[in-house]
């Protein structure tokens, strides 16, 4: 069997994943990055955008909002401010998110702005993979 890493998604409603797993790609604001077994201690940021998850030859989609990522010696944890697996996604909620945010694009300056179009970029990849 080959070395995996222990791994929870946690968001507010609920824990949506908690095992081993091979690998998780992870949309952080400082770019997308992967963590796989004995990865350094890292904690970092995450934006909106899909993360996947690889377990058991399988691999998983999970949209995430906001949060942090944590890599430990005993393994990742994701606090997500909101999370659902892609396939609970409702391509309306999507498409009105998406236009809320091209909304107040005009009206945001600095790292407001920044995160509101790493928002944007993170929803159109969401609704692109519905």
């Amino acid at each position: 069997m080959a070395d995996t890493l222990n791994f929870s998604l946690v968001s507010p409603a609920r824990e949506l994943f908690s095992g081993s797993v091979e690998q998780v790609d992870i949309p952080g604001t400082e770019g997308d990055f992967g963590v796989l077994p004995y990865h350094s201690p890292l904690m970092a940021a995450i934006r909106t955008g899909v993360m996947t998850v690889y377990a058991g030859g399988a691999e998983t989609r999970y949209f995430v909002q906001g949060g942090f990522a944590d890599v430990t010696p005993a393994g990742l944890t994701v606090l997500a401010e909101r999370a659902s697996v892609m396939g609970e996604l409702n391509a309306a909620d999507l498409d009105a998110g998406i236009a809320k945010v091209e909304g107040s694009l005009e009206a945001l300056e600095g790292d407001v702005a920044l995160t509101a179009r790493q928002n944007l970029d993170g929803l159109r990849d969401a609704r692109a993979t519905l």
